[in-house]
């Protein structure tokens, strides 16, 4: 194991592993988990020790802050196993920097780096065979922070809890998605929280998320709050638009997540060669370019499913499916991130760990 940014940790082991009651084959995507989780708790205006203990439930005060004013972030990452049965982290510095963006927004103590990615590391070196080999095999993982401290005042709290929990994970296919494209309401505005991965981003997309569903469209592309007519994210994913031969994507703000698989698909096109505009598409421009057939694709891109493509999008009303096409760009900018992922190719970025 690499001992870089490797912290004092107490390590209680579970008195036996649950592993080989888990059916590898046939997993729900963030439904198990693994043996143990990292803790560190935030008080008295420092972090004490990290432990890795048996994964299980803890008591928490019902006035702790979590419940009544929401502090609570969290991030997503991945480790994966290669041909020679070595286990890597892909970006995981992007990832503590981006929780630690968080964590400032909402008036949390930032998580010192030997904590975060050293804790990391002996966490995923302890549950290292819950990570199985293959291309699509995965082990999810999910850095939170909540407010513990006690009390209904209306003020930051002054004690958190840091953890990390683990997840093992097949590869996740969404099936053929159909969005629709938001009129009223908006994922973030801008001076507010949506460039955070703060909980109350997510819980409320639920509900827009709900009428879609039960209009028989999976996800919403949500547009800025303002004017409704810049087009920003899909579902909980960053979005990107194929049209002719550029690939179009929104720039980070306020309102719009820095994903790591965003910027990630980025390097990589602009390294082979695809012409990227980092900008705001209109609806009107989208809607303009699925009349003439400019638009050739849109997908989405995050963390569990890496690129999930978009079938059609409905607008006022109106529906507009994208033809497939012979050689999807979203399908070789997926290949050539999860090859390095998996080390099938090499990194020339440097963007893989090893555990």
């Amino acid at each position: 194991m690499n001992t870089e940014n490797t912290p004092e940790i107490d390590i209680i082991k579970a008195s036996q592993s649950k592993i080989s009651q888990v059916d590898f084959d046939n997993l729900t995507f963030g439904n198990t988990f693994t043996d143990h989780m990292l803790v560190c708790d935030f008080k008295e205006g420092q972090w004490q020790k990290p432990v890795i203990k048996p994964y299980e439930p803890f008591l928490i005060d019902p006035s702790a802050k979590v419940f009544h004013y929401g502090q609570a972030i969290f991030e997503g990452m991945k480790a994966y196993r290669d041909a020679n049965n070595q286990v890597w982290l892909f970006r995981p510095d992007q990832n503590m920097d981006r929780f630690n963006k968080s964590a400032t927004r909402l008036a949390m103590p930032e998580v010192p780096k030997d904590i975060f990615i050293g804790g990391l590391k002996q966490l995923v070196a302890l549950e290292e065979q819950w990570v199985k080999g293959g291309k699509g095999n995965s082990l999810y993982i999910r850095p939170f922070m909540i407010a513990v401290g006690s009390g209904v005042i209306a003020q930051p709290s002054t004690q958190y809890r840091f953890m990390i929990i683990l997840s093992p994970a097949k590869s996740y296919y969404s099936g053929e998605v159909k969005v629709i494209i938001a009129e009223h309401y908006s994922r973030a505005a801008n001076g507010g929280i949506g460039a955070a991965k703060a909980a109350g981003n997510y819980s409320a997309q639920f509900y827009p998320t709900k009428l879609a569903n039960e209009q028989g469209f999976q996800q919403i592309i949500w547009t800025d709050d303002a004017t409704h007519t810049k087009l920003e994210e899909a579902g909980t994913m960053n979005v990107f638009f194929r049209i002719n031969d550029t690939l179009i994507t929104a720039p980070t703000s306020e309102r719009i997540l820095d994903g790591v698989t965003r910027k990630s698909l980025l390097d990589i096109a602009q390294k082979e060669g695809i012409q990227v505009d980092v900008r705001s598409l209109t609806v009107d421009e989208l809607v303009k370019a699925a009349q003439d057939g400019s638009l050739k694709e849109m997908f989405g891109a995050g963390t569990a499913a890496v690129v999930s493509p978009i079938k059609g999008f409905q607008y006022q009303e109106h529906y507009y499916e994208l033809t497939p096409q012979d050689q999807p760009m979203a399908l070789f900018l997926k290949e050539k991130l999860t090859n390095i992922q998996y080390k099938l190719e090499d990194d020339p970025f440097g963007w893989t760990v090893h555990v």
